[in-house]
């Protein structure tokens, strides 16, 4: 399933309202467009190509070859170092978010083929907790990097985060350097690491193992950077551009390699396997 922003009921004639949930309302180009032509689409807005934020399992559908998915650590939790509280206990917080996700953490790995190729494949989820990292999510990305290692197999990073986990503290920031230097083994080892970027990667992700690939790939007008632009505009003192932290933008200055569509990106990945094997 996509997640998507609701928009209110709209009339249409004298016999009512819309169903509630026939229409979504563009957090890009703001046009009001029929959710089935989205489904159709990929979860993609058909008037201006801005790609929706779409669930880890959705994503793993329209990336990996039909049942050869085989999902590791999928039974490990986070716990409550801190004992941590704001509006609700962070126990809480985390029942919620997996009720509401269906997942037990931000974040899904394993192994799996891709047109054929083995890959070692970590897939983040934003309606997890904003898909931010926290240990067990640092712990996953790292073992999903040792056993690429171990089997030689690339591997292949899908973000989509908010940054670091601020329920875990520091806990959360460690985590920054964990990865980073399981991804450093990869290269020690000539193993491929592939990063995709969606909307939004933001705060630490972006700033350990998001940005550090062998290859970085982004989603078109994908939301990317560490501190958000109303936090630079607020430090600067300056105005930005409509396109900042944009992928476009940030492909033209260099930051990342690729902009591919959602609907390419298996194929392109596949290439780039053939290339680059």
């Amino acid at each position: 399933m996509a997640w998507f922003k609701k928009t209110k009921e709209l009339r249409t004639d004298k016999k009512g309202k819309i169903q509630e949930g026939l229409w979504v309302k563009c957090d890009n180009c703001r046009e009001i467009v029929y959710k089935k032509e989205i489904d159709r689409n990929l979860s993609v807005c058909p008037k201006c190509n801005y790609h929706f934020r779409i669930s880890a399992r959705y994503r793993l559908k329209l990336l990996v070859d039909e049942g050869s998915f085989i999902e590791f650590d999928e039974n490990i939790v986070s716990l409550d170092p801190l004992n941590f509280n704001d509006r609700i206990s962070y126990k809480d917080r985390l029942k919620e978010n997996q009720k509401k996700s269906g997942l037990k953490e931000a974040v899904i790995s394993g192994d799996a083929l891709i047109k054929g190729c083995p890959v070692s494949l970590v897939i983040m989820d934003f309606s997890f907790m904003g898909g931010s990292m926290g240990s067990v999510v640092g712990e996953k990305v790292s073992r999903a990097a040792e056993r690429a290692i171990e089997k030689k197999l690339p591997l292949i990073t899908v973000t989509s985060s908010g940054g670091a986990r601020m329920q875990e503290g520091i806990f959360s920031l460690m985590q920054m350097a964990k990865v980073a230097a399981s991804i450093s083994r990869l290269k020690e080892n000539g193993i491929l690491y592939i990063s995709i970027l969606c909307d939004p990667t933001f705060g630490g992700v972006t700033a350990s193992f998001a940005t550090i690939g062998d290859i970085i790939i982004a989603e078109p007008k994908s939301l990317i950077g560490f501190a958000g632009p109303r936090v630079i505009e607020q430090t600067i003192k300056q105005p930005l551009p409509d396109a900042f932290q944009r992928a476009d933008l940030l492909l033209e200055h260099g930051l990342i390699d690729l902009v591919v569509d959602r609907k390419n990106l298996r194929e392109k990945l596949a290439k780039l396997f053939e290339l680059l094997l």
